[in-house]
Protein backbone atom coordinates (compact mmCIF):
# COMPACT_ATOMS: atom_id res chain seq x y z
CA UNK A 1 0.00 0.00 0.00
CA UNK A 2 1.32 3.59 -0.41
CA UNK A 3 2.35 4.79 2.79
CA UNK A 4 1.45 8.57 4.20
CA UNK A 5 4.42 9.86 2.16
CA UNK A 6 3.27 9.73 -1.07
CA UNK A 7 2.00 13.24 -2.60
CA UNK A 8 0.17 13.08 -6.18
CA UNK A 9 -0.22 15.64 -8.95
CA UNK A 10 -2.56 15.98 -11.76
CA UNK A 11 -1.03 16.39 -15.48
CA UNK A 12 -3.77 17.77 -17.61
CA UNK A 13 -4.84 19.69 -20.54
CA UNK A 14 -8.08 22.08 -22.14
CA UNK A 15 -8.05 19.34 -24.87
CA UNK A 16 -6.26 16.04 -26.60
CA UNK A 17 -3.29 16.90 -28.46
CA UNK A 18 -2.04 19.50 -26.18
CA UNK A 19 1.20 17.40 -25.17
CA UNK A 20 0.04 15.81 -21.85
CA UNK A 21 1.92 12.58 -22.83
CA UNK A 22 4.95 14.54 -24.29
CA UNK A 23 4.98 16.51 -21.17
CA UNK A 24 4.61 13.61 -18.72
CA UNK A 25 7.29 11.66 -19.72
CA UNK A 26 9.23 14.02 -19.48
CA UNK A 27 8.84 15.01 -16.31
CA UNK A 28 8.86 11.06 -15.08
CA UNK A 29 12.08 10.67 -16.89
CA UNK A 30 13.96 13.78 -15.42
CA UNK A 31 12.31 12.74 -11.86
CA UNK A 32 13.66 9.02 -12.20
CA UNK A 33 17.00 10.63 -13.19
CA UNK A 34 17.26 12.93 -9.95
CA UNK A 35 16.30 9.65 -8.36
CA UNK A 36 12.83 10.63 -7.11
CA UNK A 37 10.45 7.64 -6.50
CA UNK A 38 8.10 8.68 -8.88
CA UNK A 39 5.14 6.25 -10.17
CA UNK A 40 2.26 7.10 -12.53
CA UNK A 41 -1.20 6.46 -13.66
CA UNK A 42 -3.64 7.49 -16.02
CA UNK A 43 -6.66 9.19 -15.55
CA UNK A 44 -9.70 6.92 -17.89
CA UNK A 45 -9.73 4.17 -20.14
CA UNK A 46 -6.13 3.93 -21.95
CA UNK A 47 -4.14 0.79 -23.09
CA UNK A 48 -1.11 2.81 -24.25
CA UNK A 49 -0.27 5.41 -22.46
CA UNK A 50 0.59 3.24 -19.35
CA UNK A 51 3.20 0.90 -21.10
CA UNK A 52 4.95 4.32 -21.63
CA UNK A 53 4.49 5.31 -17.99
CA UNK A 54 6.31 2.20 -17.15
CA UNK A 55 9.35 2.51 -19.69
CA UNK A 56 9.90 5.96 -18.10
CA UNK A 57 9.58 4.86 -14.25
CA UNK A 58 10.54 1.14 -14.63
CA UNK A 59 7.59 0.66 -12.50
CA UNK A 60 3.51 -0.54 -13.63
CA UNK A 61 1.08 1.87 -14.20
CA UNK A 62 -2.32 1.71 -13.18
CA UNK A 63 -5.69 3.25 -14.57
CA UNK A 64 -8.01 5.56 -12.80
CA UNK A 65 -11.31 5.35 -14.11
CA UNK A 66 -14.48 7.58 -11.70
CA UNK A 67 -17.01 6.45 -14.40
CA UNK A 68 -16.51 2.84 -14.00
CA UNK A 69 -15.04 2.32 -10.60
CA UNK A 70 -16.97 2.32 -7.77
CA UNK A 71 -15.49 4.97 -5.11
CA UNK A 72 -13.90 1.74 -2.86
CA UNK A 73 -12.35 0.28 -6.24
CA UNK A 74 -11.27 3.85 -7.17
CA UNK A 75 -9.62 4.86 -3.95
CA UNK A 76 -7.79 1.14 -3.12
CA UNK A 77 -6.14 1.59 -6.77
CA UNK A 78 -4.67 4.71 -6.45
CA UNK A 79 -2.85 3.55 -4.00
CA UNK A 80 -1.96 0.31 -5.53
CA UNK A 81 -0.90 3.05 -8.35
CA UNK A 82 1.53 4.72 -6.00
CA UNK A 83 2.58 1.72 -3.86
CA UNK A 84 6.36 2.12 -2.75
CA UNK A 85 6.99 5.82 -4.75
CA UNK A 86 7.37 9.07 -3.04
CA UNK A 87 5.01 11.17 -5.70
CA UNK A 88 2.30 9.91 -7.92
CA UNK A 89 1.87 11.69 -11.44
CA UNK A 90 -1.62 10.81 -12.96
CA UNK A 91 -1.88 11.87 -16.36
CA UNK A 92 -5.68 13.11 -17.60
CA UNK A 93 -6.94 11.71 -20.64
CA UNK A 94 -8.59 14.44 -23.28
CA UNK A 95 -9.38 17.68 -21.97
CA UNK A 96 -9.52 17.74 -17.77
CA UNK A 97 -13.45 18.46 -17.13
CA UNK A 98 -14.19 15.76 -20.19
CA UNK A 99 -15.73 12.61 -19.20
CA UNK A 100 -18.80 10.68 -19.96
CA UNK A 101 -22.69 11.52 -18.66
CA UNK A 102 -22.89 10.99 -14.91
CA UNK A 103 -23.20 12.65 -11.33
CA UNK A 104 -20.94 15.11 -10.46
CA UNK A 105 -17.76 12.83 -9.26
CA UNK A 106 -18.46 10.03 -11.63
CA UNK A 107 -18.12 11.40 -14.75
CA UNK A 108 -14.63 9.72 -16.10
CA UNK A 109 -12.72 12.80 -16.25
CA UNK A 110 -10.11 13.71 -14.35
CA UNK A 111 -11.10 16.74 -12.58
CA UNK A 112 -13.31 14.39 -10.67
CA UNK A 113 -9.84 12.93 -8.97
CA UNK A 114 -8.33 16.25 -8.43
CA UNK A 115 -11.53 16.91 -6.80
CA UNK A 116 -12.06 13.46 -4.82
CA UNK A 117 -8.66 13.51 -3.69
CA UNK A 118 -7.23 17.15 -2.80
CA UNK A 119 -5.10 16.87 -5.84
CA UNK A 120 -3.59 20.24 -7.90
CA UNK A 121 -3.63 20.05 -11.52
CA UNK A 122 -0.48 21.27 -13.83
CA UNK A 123 -1.95 22.34 -17.05
CA UNK A 124 -0.62 22.06 -20.50
CA UNK A 125 -1.29 24.63 -22.42
CA UNK A 126 -0.18 24.34 -26.69
CA UNK A 127 0.02 28.02 -27.16
CA UNK A 128 0.67 27.70 -30.56
CA UNK A 129 -1.26 29.62 -32.75
CA UNK A 130 -2.05 32.16 -30.12
CA UNK A 131 -0.49 34.27 -27.07
CA UNK A 132 -1.80 36.38 -24.65
CA UNK A 133 -5.01 34.44 -24.88
CA UNK A 134 -3.48 31.42 -23.33
CA UNK A 135 -3.76 33.81 -19.90
CA UNK A 136 -7.33 33.80 -20.41
CA UNK A 137 -8.06 29.91 -21.02
CA UNK A 138 -5.51 29.29 -17.83
CA UNK A 139 -8.19 31.61 -16.04
CA UNK A 140 -11.09 29.87 -17.09
CA UNK A 141 -9.85 26.62 -16.31
CA UNK A 142 -8.74 28.35 -12.78
CA UNK A 143 -12.23 29.53 -12.39
CA UNK A 144 -14.79 26.94 -13.74
CA UNK A 145 -14.96 24.50 -11.12
CA UNK A 146 -14.30 25.24 -7.62
CA UNK A 147 -12.89 22.20 -6.29
CA UNK A 148 -10.78 21.69 -9.11
CA UNK A 149 -7.01 23.64 -8.06
CA UNK A 150 -4.80 24.72 -11.08
CA UNK A 151 -1.13 25.18 -9.05
CA UNK A 152 0.22 25.92 -12.32
CA UNK A 153 1.19 26.31 -16.34
CA UNK A 154 3.27 24.18 -18.52
CA UNK A 155 3.38 26.48 -22.05
CA UNK A 156 4.08 23.23 -24.96
CA UNK A 157 5.00 24.44 -28.34
CA UNK A 158 6.43 28.16 -27.68
CA UNK A 159 8.11 29.44 -31.03
CA UNK A 160 10.13 31.93 -29.32
CA UNK A 161 11.69 34.45 -26.55
CA UNK A 162 9.19 36.61 -27.40
CA UNK A 163 6.42 34.32 -27.92
CA UNK A 164 6.96 33.20 -24.40
CA UNK A 165 7.59 36.69 -22.51
CA UNK A 166 4.32 37.51 -23.84
CA UNK A 167 2.19 34.64 -22.73
CA UNK A 168 4.56 34.99 -18.79
CA UNK A 169 3.48 38.62 -18.81
CA UNK A 170 0.06 38.20 -19.81
CA UNK A 171 -0.26 35.09 -17.02
CA UNK A 172 1.48 36.88 -14.20
CA UNK A 173 -1.41 39.74 -14.70
CA UNK A 174 -4.25 36.87 -14.46
CA UNK A 175 -2.34 35.00 -11.18
CA UNK A 176 -1.55 32.25 -12.89
CA UNK A 177 2.38 30.42 -12.24
CA UNK A 178 4.17 29.55 -15.47
CA UNK A 179 6.20 26.74 -14.60
CA UNK A 180 8.37 25.79 -17.37
CA UNK A 181 8.14 25.80 -20.94
CA UNK A 182 8.51 23.67 -24.56
CA UNK A 183 9.74 24.85 -27.25
CA UNK A 184 8.13 23.49 -30.51
CA UNK A 185 10.98 20.87 -31.74
CA UNK A 186 10.94 18.04 -34.83
CA UNK A 187 11.92 15.01 -33.83
CA UNK A 188 9.64 14.54 -30.38
CA UNK A 189 6.63 13.43 -31.57
CA UNK A 190 5.75 9.86 -30.73
CA UNK A 191 4.27 7.18 -33.62
CA UNK A 192 0.72 6.59 -34.18
CA UNK A 193 -1.70 4.28 -35.47
CA UNK A 194 -5.63 3.95 -35.49
CA UNK A 195 -5.91 3.26 -31.66
CA UNK A 196 -3.59 5.62 -30.55
CA UNK A 197 0.51 5.88 -30.02
CA UNK A 198 2.46 2.66 -31.13
CA UNK A 199 2.88 0.79 -28.05
CA UNK A 200 6.06 1.16 -26.04
CA UNK A 201 7.38 -2.02 -26.42
CA UNK A 202 7.22 -1.96 -30.39
CA UNK A 203 9.83 1.42 -30.41
CA UNK A 204 13.11 0.56 -30.23
CA UNK A 205 14.10 4.10 -30.01
CA UNK A 206 12.15 4.86 -26.65
CA UNK A 207 15.19 4.53 -23.90
CA UNK A 208 16.96 7.52 -26.17
CA UNK A 209 13.49 9.67 -26.65
CA UNK A 210 13.20 9.55 -22.85
CA UNK A 211 16.61 10.78 -22.12
CA UNK A 212 16.21 13.59 -24.77
CA UNK A 213 13.08 14.63 -22.34
CA UNK A 214 14.46 14.65 -19.52
CA UNK A 215 17.54 16.86 -21.16
CA UNK A 216 14.28 19.12 -22.21
CA UNK A 217 12.22 18.67 -18.55
CA UNK A 218 15.84 19.88 -16.89
CA UNK A 219 16.11 22.68 -19.60
CA UNK A 220 12.85 24.58 -19.50
CA UNK A 221 10.97 23.24 -16.49
CA UNK A 222 11.19 23.93 -12.83
CA UNK A 223 11.14 20.83 -11.73
CA UNK A 224 11.29 21.57 -8.03
CA UNK A 225 8.60 23.83 -8.02
CA UNK A 226 6.07 21.00 -10.03
CA UNK A 227 7.23 18.77 -7.35
CA UNK A 228 6.19 21.20 -4.20
CA UNK A 229 2.68 21.60 -6.30
CA UNK A 230 2.09 17.67 -5.26
CA UNK A 231 -0.34 17.32 -2.24
CA UNK A 232 -0.87 14.09 0.39
CA UNK A 233 -2.76 11.21 -1.33
CA UNK A 234 -5.90 11.01 1.07
CA UNK A 235 -8.70 9.05 -0.90
CA UNK A 236 -12.27 10.33 0.77
CA UNK A 237 -12.68 6.77 1.73
CA UNK A 238 -10.33 4.60 3.60
CA UNK A 239 -8.28 2.76 1.47
CA UNK A 240 -8.28 -0.39 2.43
CA UNK A 241 -7.85 -3.29 -0.62
CA UNK A 242 -10.92 -5.00 -1.50
CA UNK A 243 -10.55 -8.77 -1.84
CA UNK A 244 -11.18 -8.59 -4.90
CA UNK A 245 -10.23 -5.30 -6.46
CA UNK A 246 -12.16 -4.30 -9.00
CA UNK A 247 -13.85 -7.85 -10.56
CA UNK A 248 -13.39 -11.18 -8.79
CA UNK A 249 -11.04 -13.70 -11.15
CA UNK A 250 -12.45 -16.03 -13.63
CA UNK A 251 -10.51 -19.23 -12.47
CA UNK A 252 -7.92 -20.30 -9.99
CA UNK A 253 -5.23 -20.52 -13.11
CA UNK A 254 -5.56 -18.50 -15.48
CA UNK A 255 -4.55 -18.56 -19.15
CA UNK A 256 -4.15 -15.29 -20.27
CA UNK A 257 -2.99 -14.11 -24.00
CA UNK A 258 -0.22 -11.83 -24.14
CA UNK A 259 2.07 -10.43 -26.98
CA UNK A 260 1.94 -7.64 -29.90
CA UNK A 261 -1.78 -9.14 -30.73
CA UNK A 262 -3.27 -9.01 -27.38
CA UNK A 263 -1.97 -6.24 -25.09
CA UNK A 264 -4.49 -4.90 -23.60
CA UNK A 265 -5.41 -5.60 -20.38
CA UNK A 266 -5.82 -3.32 -17.41
CA UNK A 267 -3.28 -3.57 -14.70
CA UNK A 268 -5.64 -3.41 -12.15
CA UNK A 269 -7.50 -6.52 -13.14
CA UNK A 270 -4.30 -8.33 -12.68
CA UNK A 271 -4.03 -6.98 -9.56
CA UNK A 272 -7.19 -7.53 -8.45
CA UNK A 273 -7.02 -11.39 -9.68
CA UNK A 274 -3.92 -11.78 -7.75
CA UNK A 275 -4.77 -10.35 -4.52
CA UNK A 276 -8.02 -12.90 -4.76
CA UNK A 277 -5.27 -15.49 -4.73
CA UNK A 278 -5.43 -16.05 -8.65
CA UNK A 279 -2.37 -17.09 -10.83
CA UNK A 280 -1.74 -15.53 -14.43
CA UNK A 281 -0.18 -17.42 -16.95
CA UNK A 282 0.89 -15.66 -20.09
CA UNK A 283 1.09 -17.49 -23.48
CA UNK A 284 1.62 -15.90 -27.12
CA UNK A 285 -0.41 -16.91 -29.65
CA UNK A 286 1.41 -15.25 -32.24
CA UNK A 287 4.49 -18.02 -31.11
CA UNK A 288 1.98 -20.34 -32.08
CA UNK A 289 1.19 -21.15 -28.32
CA UNK A 290 -1.65 -22.99 -26.97
CA UNK A 291 -3.42 -21.78 -23.66
CA UNK A 292 -1.26 -24.32 -20.94
CA UNK A 293 -3.63 -27.21 -20.20
CA UNK A 294 -2.98 -26.59 -16.19
CA UNK A 295 -5.49 -23.43 -16.65
CA UNK A 296 -8.71 -23.40 -15.56
CA UNK A 297 -10.20 -20.52 -17.65
CA UNK A 298 -7.71 -18.68 -20.81
CA UNK A 299 -8.80 -14.91 -21.38
CA UNK A 300 -8.03 -13.57 -24.87
CA UNK A 301 -7.62 -9.58 -24.30
CA UNK A 302 -7.81 -6.77 -26.82
CA UNK A 303 -4.71 -5.68 -28.70
CA UNK A 304 -4.18 -5.65 -32.59
CA UNK A 305 -5.08 -8.92 -34.22
CA UNK A 306 -6.10 -7.17 -37.31
CA UNK A 307 -2.47 -5.86 -37.72
CA UNK A 308 -1.07 -9.75 -37.23
CA UNK A 309 -4.48 -11.79 -38.93
CA UNK A 310 -2.13 -14.27 -41.15
CA UNK A 311 0.16 -15.03 -38.61
CA UNK A 312 -2.76 -15.59 -36.27
CA UNK A 313 -4.53 -17.73 -39.16
CA UNK A 314 -0.97 -19.82 -39.53
CA UNK A 315 -1.06 -20.34 -36.11
CA UNK A 316 -2.23 -24.14 -36.06
CA UNK A 317 -1.02 -25.01 -32.10
CA UNK A 318 -2.71 -22.29 -30.89
CA UNK A 319 -5.96 -22.77 -32.65
CA UNK A 320 -6.12 -26.80 -32.28
CA UNK A 321 -5.18 -25.94 -28.15
CA UNK A 322 -7.76 -23.44 -28.19
CA UNK A 323 -10.52 -25.09 -29.29
CA UNK A 324 -8.88 -28.50 -27.03
CA UNK A 325 -9.20 -25.83 -24.07
CA UNK A 326 -12.50 -25.01 -24.69
CA UNK A 327 -13.99 -28.07 -25.48
CA UNK A 328 -14.00 -28.09 -20.93
CA UNK A 329 -13.32 -25.23 -19.74
CA UNK A 330 -14.62 -21.54 -20.49
CA UNK A 331 -12.63 -18.96 -22.84
CA UNK A 332 -13.58 -15.76 -23.26
CA UNK A 333 -12.29 -12.47 -25.80
CA UNK A 334 -12.71 -8.93 -25.43
CA UNK A 335 -12.57 -6.71 -28.80
CA UNK A 336 -9.37 -8.07 -30.55
CA UNK A 337 -9.94 -11.84 -28.67
CA UNK A 338 -13.34 -11.59 -29.61
CA UNK A 339 -12.38 -10.73 -33.21
CA UNK A 340 -10.00 -14.03 -33.13
CA UNK A 341 -12.71 -16.43 -31.61
CA UNK A 342 -14.51 -16.11 -35.22
CA UNK A 343 -15.05 -17.10 -38.12
CA UNK A 344 -12.31 -14.83 -40.16
CA UNK A 345 -11.25 -11.37 -39.69
CA UNK A 346 -10.57 -9.40 -43.12
CA UNK A 347 -7.72 -7.54 -42.97
CA UNK A 348 -6.84 -3.82 -44.28
CA UNK A 349 -6.38 -4.66 -47.82
CA UNK A 350 -9.94 -6.57 -47.63
CA UNK A 351 -7.86 -10.33 -47.63
CA UNK A 352 -10.54 -12.73 -45.40
CA UNK A 353 -8.16 -14.57 -42.76
CA UNK A 354 -9.37 -18.22 -40.76
CA UNK A 355 -9.62 -17.66 -36.75
CA UNK A 356 -10.42 -19.97 -34.31
CA UNK A 357 -14.09 -20.36 -34.91
CA UNK A 358 -15.54 -20.79 -31.99
CA UNK A 359 -17.84 -17.99 -32.66
CA UNK A 360 -19.77 -17.80 -35.18
CA UNK A 361 -19.42 -13.93 -36.31
CA UNK A 362 -16.81 -12.52 -39.10
CA UNK A 363 -15.22 -8.84 -38.55
CA UNK A 364 -13.62 -6.49 -41.03
CA UNK A 365 -10.69 -4.07 -40.09
CA UNK A 366 -11.40 -2.88 -44.01
CA UNK A 367 -14.84 -1.83 -43.03
CA UNK A 368 -13.87 0.31 -40.71
CA UNK A 369 -16.35 2.82 -38.38
CA UNK A 370 -15.56 4.01 -34.83
CA UNK A 371 -17.30 2.42 -31.96
CA UNK A 372 -16.08 4.68 -28.68
CA UNK A 373 -17.70 5.21 -25.30
CA UNK A 374 -18.54 4.13 -21.96
CA UNK A 375 -20.32 1.30 -21.62
CA UNK A 376 -22.48 -0.48 -19.11
CA UNK A 377 -23.15 -4.33 -19.87
CA UNK A 378 -25.96 -6.42 -18.23
CA UNK A 379 -24.56 -10.34 -18.62
CA UNK A 380 -26.92 -12.33 -20.49
CA UNK A 381 -25.43 -15.62 -19.73
CA UNK A 382 -22.63 -16.60 -17.23
CA UNK A 383 -19.17 -16.14 -18.32
CA UNK A 384 -15.63 -15.34 -16.84
CA UNK A 385 -17.35 -11.69 -16.65
CA UNK A 386 -19.78 -13.35 -14.29
CA UNK A 387 -23.06 -14.94 -13.81
CA UNK A 388 -26.03 -14.09 -15.92
CA UNK A 389 -28.05 -10.59 -14.60
CA UNK A 390 -24.57 -9.23 -13.57
CA UNK A 391 -23.84 -5.98 -14.28
CA UNK A 392 -20.27 -4.58 -15.08
CA UNK A 393 -18.88 -1.17 -16.49
CA UNK A 394 -16.35 -0.43 -18.94
CA UNK A 395 -16.17 0.75 -22.60
CA UNK A 396 -15.56 -0.29 -26.22
CA UNK A 397 -13.17 1.56 -28.59
CA UNK A 398 -12.36 -0.31 -32.39
CA UNK A 399 -12.51 0.27 -35.60
CA UNK A 400 -13.62 -2.78 -36.79
CA UNK A 401 -17.04 -4.16 -37.98
CA UNK A 402 -19.00 -7.18 -37.90
CA UNK A 403 -19.26 -8.67 -41.33
CA UNK A 404 -21.30 -11.67 -40.79
CA UNK A 405 -23.41 -11.98 -37.01
CA UNK A 406 -23.18 -15.42 -37.08
CA UNK A 407 -26.13 -17.27 -34.69
CA UNK A 408 -24.82 -17.48 -31.45
CA UNK A 409 -26.25 -16.17 -28.18
CA UNK A 410 -25.94 -12.71 -27.56
CA UNK A 411 -23.52 -12.51 -24.11
CA UNK A 412 -24.64 -9.22 -22.93
CA UNK A 413 -26.83 -6.15 -22.93
CA UNK A 414 -24.67 -3.07 -23.78
CA UNK A 415 -26.18 0.91 -22.30
CA UNK A 416 -23.99 4.04 -23.19
CA UNK A 417 -22.84 6.15 -20.35
CA UNK A 418 -25.99 7.80 -20.49
CA UNK A 419 -28.27 4.73 -20.23
CA UNK A 420 -29.59 4.75 -23.42
CA UNK A 421 -29.88 1.08 -24.49
CA UNK A 422 -27.58 -0.19 -27.16
CA UNK A 423 -29.19 -3.49 -27.42
CA UNK A 424 -27.75 -7.00 -27.64
CA UNK A 425 -23.77 -7.37 -27.89
CA UNK A 426 -21.56 -10.01 -28.25
CA UNK A 427 -21.55 -13.94 -28.65
CA UNK A 428 -22.08 -17.14 -26.55
CA UNK A 429 -21.59 -20.66 -27.16
CA UNK A 430 -20.90 -23.43 -24.87
CA UNK A 431 -18.01 -22.48 -22.65
CA UNK A 432 -16.80 -19.65 -25.31
CA UNK A 433 -17.75 -16.20 -25.07
CA UNK A 434 -16.70 -12.76 -26.58
CA UNK A 435 -17.62 -9.35 -26.92
CA UNK A 436 -16.19 -5.34 -28.28
CA UNK A 437 -16.72 -4.61 -24.54
CA UNK A 438 -13.68 -4.27 -22.25
CA UNK A 439 -14.14 -4.88 -19.04
CA UNK A 440 -12.87 -2.08 -16.11
CA UNK A 441 -15.26 -2.80 -12.90
CA UNK A 442 -17.92 -4.43 -11.44
CA UNK A 443 -20.64 -2.44 -10.60
CA UNK A 444 -21.69 -1.21 -7.35
CA UNK A 445 -24.62 -2.65 -6.55
CA UNK A 446 -25.79 0.51 -4.46
CA UNK A 447 -25.16 2.67 -8.13
CA UNK A 448 -28.74 2.97 -8.82
CA UNK A 449 -27.46 5.86 -11.48
CA UNK A 450 -26.85 4.82 -15.31
CA UNK A 451 -27.95 1.56 -14.74
CA UNK A 452 -28.29 -0.49 -17.50
CA UNK A 453 -31.50 -1.93 -19.16
CA UNK A 454 -32.92 -5.03 -17.36
CA UNK A 455 -32.31 -7.98 -20.50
Amino acid sequence: MAGPGVSALIIAAPRSGSGKTTLMLALLAALRRRGVKVRAAKSGPDYIDPGFHAAATGLPSCNLDSWSMPGPVLDATAHLAAEGAGTLLIEASMGLFDGGDGPPGRRGSAADLAARWGLPVLLVLDVSGQSQSAAAVARGFALHDPAVRIGGVVLNRVGSERHHAAITTAMAASGTKVLGALTREAGLALPERHLGLVQAEEQGGLPALLEMLADRAEAGLDLDAILALARPLAPSAAPAMPPALASPPPGQRIALARDAAFSFFYAHLAASWHRAGADIVPFSPLADEAPPEDCDCCWLPGGYPELHAAALAAAGRFRAGLARFAATRPVHGECGGYMVLGQGLEDSAGQMHAMAGLLGHATSFRRRRLHLGYRTATLLAGSPLGPAGARVRGHEFHYASVLAPGDDSPLVRLSDAAGRDLGPAGGSRGRVSGTFFHLIALQDQSDTVMNAPQA
